[in-house]
């Protein structure tokens, strides 16, 4: 448990930092805007509690918007998906239901399975993300381009850390 905790802790504070200090440094003309710390709630166990799941989303929202000056942007974004993330697993879980003591992860559960989690909640995130910044239909496809692309930007830059992750394990 206190492993566990520490663990979660660290992967915590350094996809913050790599958010922050390098990611939100990193944009490609307006449109691709890299939010890998979503990944963060993303790898949190599958037993994770409903509740817990909230606090650590909106810990996780709150001190993005710290430190990028958005008053309660990310907050909302992040606490939608983990929101989201409960029926999402549901809905693609095996039929026998997830074996105990996997993440999810490439690493457990293949590249398919974590594509068919990782798009759907990386693009409702950013969704809500880009069309709550702008808090505005006008410019509707504008907005939908900017949280398409950063959401393929987003995912790539997912997979390539979870092919560092599987990577470290074999070693």
């Amino acid at each position: 448990m206190i492993n566990s905790f520490l663990r979660y802790t660290v992967i915590f504070v350094v996809i913050v930092l790599v958010q922050v200090v390098l990611l939100d440094n990193l944009q490609i003309s307006r449109y691709a805007v890299p939010f890998l710390y979503i990944l963060f709630l993303l790898v949190l166990p599958f037993e994770t509690p409903g509740w817990l799941l909230l606090l650590l989303a909106f810990l996780l929202g709150f001190t993005i918007d710290l430190f990028e000056h958005t008053l309660g942007l990310h907050t909302s974004a992040t606490l939608f998906t983990a929101w989201l993330r409960p029926g999402v697993l549901r809905l693609i879980a095996p039929r026998d239901g997830y074996t105990p003591n996997t993440r999810p992860g490439i690493a457990d559960y293949g590249t398919g399975w974590f594509l068919r989690y990782t798009v759907p909640l990386t693009l409702a995130h950013h969704l809500f993300l880009f069309y709550f910044e702008a808090f505005s239909f006008h410019h509707f496809f504008n907005t939908l381009a900017r949280a398409l692309v950063s959401s393929a930007f987003t995912l790539g830059l997912m997979l390539l850390s979870q092919l560092f992750v599987i990577k470290n394990r074999r070693e």
